[in-house]
């Protein structure tokens, strides 16, 4: 399973929100690139990008500290936030991201979505699917819709998709636990590799997510709370 660090870009520095909440906004380094090289330095290689000015303006924002990232490390980039044309997505790709992370475009505009994929190739573009009480969320997780977060993640595994980003936000930034078994039911009805993210709070979190079958776990919050060290993550890969 991959362990991918997540960093989160708000006015240039990187910050945690707790369910989403841009009022909850804590700062963690002023320094994005800093944080990326000491994730580098610790010998993991995933790191998950999110533009929160992106999300929240609805364009890609962020892409030069993505391309700074890109260039001074050999981190393995996933970026998302804001994503919604397929001039951000040409920026995302040319600034340096490996893959790109695609949520509320794929609910208001599924077609785009699925042009992603075919242009692409279902290696480089992931669905954000991001829920509250099983139902999708979109717009930074500020809208929530009547979507069954299973159906939507299932309806676009026939079509193609091969990476979803699943993110219970009633769990993210409060360290008591993710949403294992939505990720075991997820698995159980869908054929995709899937990357668990929120609520992870402890070594225990990501043994379980492990067993649930996730290809992937997003680390965040608890990294920079000191809960889980880095050198931890790197024995366990």
């Amino acid at each position: 399973m991959r362990i991918i660090i997540a960093i989160d870009i708000l006015d240039g520095k990187c910050v945690r929100l707790t369910r989403g909440d841009y009022r909850t906004k804590k700062i963690y380094n002023e320094d994005p690139l800093e944080a990326a090289k000491m994730i580098e330095d610790s010998g993991l290689k995933y790191l998950h990008l999110v533009d929160l000015d992106g999300a929240k303006n609805k364009r890609i924002i962020n892409s030069k500290v993505l391309e700074k990232i890109a260039a001074k490390t050999g981190l393995i980039i996933d970026f998302g936030g804001g994503i919604r044309s397929d001039e951000d997505l040409k920026i995302a790709f040319h600034s340096g991201a490996s893959q790109v992370t695609g949520g509320s475009i794929a609910v208001s505009s599924p077609s785009s979505f699925l042009d992603w994929i075919r242009k692409y190739g279902n290696e480089k573009i992931i669905l954000g699917a991001d829920c509250k009480n099983r139902k999708v969320t979109t717009e930074g997780w500020t809208e929530k819709s009547e979507v069954d977060i299973i159906k939507f993640i299932s309806g676009y595994c026939t079509k193609g998709l091969l990476y979803s980003i699943c993110t219970d936000v009633n769990k993210d930034g409060m360290m008591k636990g993710p949403g294992t078994e939505l990720y075991r039911e997820i698995l159980r009805n869908t054929k995709l590799n899937l990357i668990a993210s929120g609520g992870i709070s402890s070594i225990k979190d990501i043994e379980d997510i492990k067993e649930a079958g996730c290809e992937g776990v997003i680390i965040g919050k608890a990294i920079y709370e000191g809960k889980i060290k880095l050198k931890e993550l790197r024995d366990i890969c």
